[in-house]
């Protein structure tokens, strides 16, 4: 095989690049030796290592900043205490967070499109190192929530490229198949390793140990992505969508601010509903902006395939319930059978294991069920779980109560992501591969902001009339309210139209 070729990055752009220049020039290629027993050349063992460090840096920005949406959920309960947040106000700091990485996201796409994907990355995971050690260090609930955004914005910067410097970084193939296999199953993972790693630093040292952990990733990235990593062309032309981030990005948050709100004062609070107004009035700014742009944020043609549409909805929605479950049980494991911060981590180990299997399985698979069956089931055993873990009673405990859902949760979700994007990425113009990707990281952030937002609002409603266990009242009407996500995403994907294979074409390859 031979050294990995550097194609373009598929750019968010229909026109064409005005300059193309490299900021340094690339790496050497090493020598090949070649196999006598096939008559092929394979990598040198120096090509080798350059490409196992290349990927070992992607791959530990894109697990940095996936845990980073989760990690917290376990330290969230002592996190709450010394900072004095409220138990629906918690909720903002996961919130802050994926609604600032998943409103900019598109924007940091076509920043990594002006200035190279790699400067994107090491830049993004830069600042992202930076706020983490703000967030270790906070005093109040504001600075950490600040800084909780800032992570957020910066997460929006580094994350797009990570894909894309793989496109460009390995050989078109079985290399590069290889690289995809690897960032895919760490990827699906990524969200249930994040609660495993929370309970162990919280456990061992303190809640700030889950912001501090990201140091010295985020050392290793900077110094390895600059010396084993090639920079991409560089696409200039057109101008930023600045108003299209501004009102998504304002619209989610005031969208969340308004559902979280009520939650704790109720429907009849006046700056909640007005807030709901602005939510809606920003939005279809942003619609508005967006059929009109020079150089839109979404591509909205994207969604003009029946197919493609649907499973972004499904990408939006999955997330949705998957987040209040991971929220709330937490909370149940620490606060109701007294769990410690590790002893909790640990009781979530079954759904990464068996999320991470499931997602080394799926490329298999996919390829005899299809798409469609392959993520109807994966939707199915998320919806049963939610309904069998909506029955929690205070007398269970965990291996009565939870082992199973969280058994079915991480299946069914190792069996649901790979199709979809499969789903999306089928027929994709190289032009518009960069927005489809991008999009499709924006509709699982945003869901899963949106979606905990929604079902906070539910546990606080369900929480001031219950009559006993106001906490386990509101979380298993929440979790139940998760279900309904979970069943329309299930006949979303069930309307999705099976497509023979010769006519399927992933965007970029």
């Amino acid at each position: 095989m031979s050294t990995p070729s550097t194609p373009s990055t598929p750019s968010t752009s229909a026109t064409p690049s005005t300059s193309a220049t490299p900021s340094t020039p690339p790496l050497p290629s090493a020598p090949a030796t070649s196999d006598l027993a096939t008559g092929f050349s394979r990598p040198s063992p120096a090509a080798r290592r350059r490409s196992f460090l290349a990927l070992a840096a992607i791959i530990g920005t894109q697990l940095m900043l996936l845990l980073d949406a989760t990690v917290v959920n376990v330290a969230l309960p002592d996190l709450g205490r010394d900072l004095h947040f409220t138990p629906t106000g918690m909720s903002w700091v996961l919130n802050v967070y994926t609604l600032a990485f998943g409103g900019l996201l598109l924007l940091g796409s076509r920043i990594g499109d002006l200035i190279g994907r790699r400067t994107a990355l090491v830049w993004g995971v830069t600042a992202f190192t930076l706020a983490s050690v703000a967030g270790g260090v906070a005093t109040s609930a504001t600075v950490l929530l600040i800084a909780r955004a800032l992570q957020g914005a910066a997460a929006a910067l580094a994350a797009p490229s990570t894909l894309a410097l793989i496109t460009t970084s390995f050989t078109e193939g079985g290399e590069r198949n290889r690289a995809l296999s690897v960032f895919s199953a760490v990827a699906g993972a990524g969200f249930a390793i994040g609660l495993t790693v929370g309970g162990m630093l919280t456990g061992w040292g303190s809640w700030r140990w889950v912001f501090f952990i990201n140091i010295p990733i985020g050392l290793a990235v900077v110094l390895i992505a600059p010396r084993f990593i090639k920079e991409t062309q560089r696409h200039r032309g057109g101008r930023f969508d600045i108003a299209g981030a501004v009102t998504g990005t304002l619209g989610m948050a005031t969208l969340s601010y308004a559902f979280i709100r009520v939650a704790e004062t109720g429907w009849g609070d006046g700056r909640g509903l007005i807030c709901f107004g602005a939510a809606l009035a920003l939005l279809a700014a942003f619609l508005v902006n967006e059929v009109r742009a020079e150089r839109p944020l979404v591509v909205l043609g994207l969604f003009a395939d029946r197919n493609r549409a649907l499973a972004y909805c499904v990408m939006l929605l999955v997330p949705a319930s998957m987040f209040g479950v991971f929220y709330f049980t937490t909370q149940y494991l620490q606060n109701q059978l007294g769990y410690s911060p590790l002893r909790t981590g640990f009781a979530f180990l079954p759904l990464a294991g068996l999320l991470f299997a499931a997602a080394r399985v799926a490329p298999r698979a996919l390829g005899r069920f299809g798409p469609r069956r392959m993520a109807a089931t994966g939707i199915g055993l998320t919806l049963a779980g939610g309904l069998w873990i909506a029955q929690l009673s205070a007398s269970e405990g965990y291996a009565a109560g939870l082992l199973g859902p969280l058994m079915l949760f991480g299946f069914g979700m190792g069996c649901t992501m790979m199709p979809l994007n499969t789903v999306i990425l089928s027929g994709v113009q190289p032009k518009d591969a960069g927005s489809a990707s991008g999009l499709l990281q924006t509709m699982q952030q945003v869901g899963a902001s949106l979606g905990l937002s929604i079902l906070v609002t539910v546990f606080g409603t369900a929480a001031r009339h219950a009559h006993h266990n106001a906490f386990l009242h509101g979380a298993t009407t929440a979790f139940l309210a998760g279900t309904v996500f979970s069943a329309i995403a299930l006949v979303l994907a069930l309307s999705i139209r099976p497509k023979p294979p010769t006519l399927e074409r992933v965007g970029g390859s």
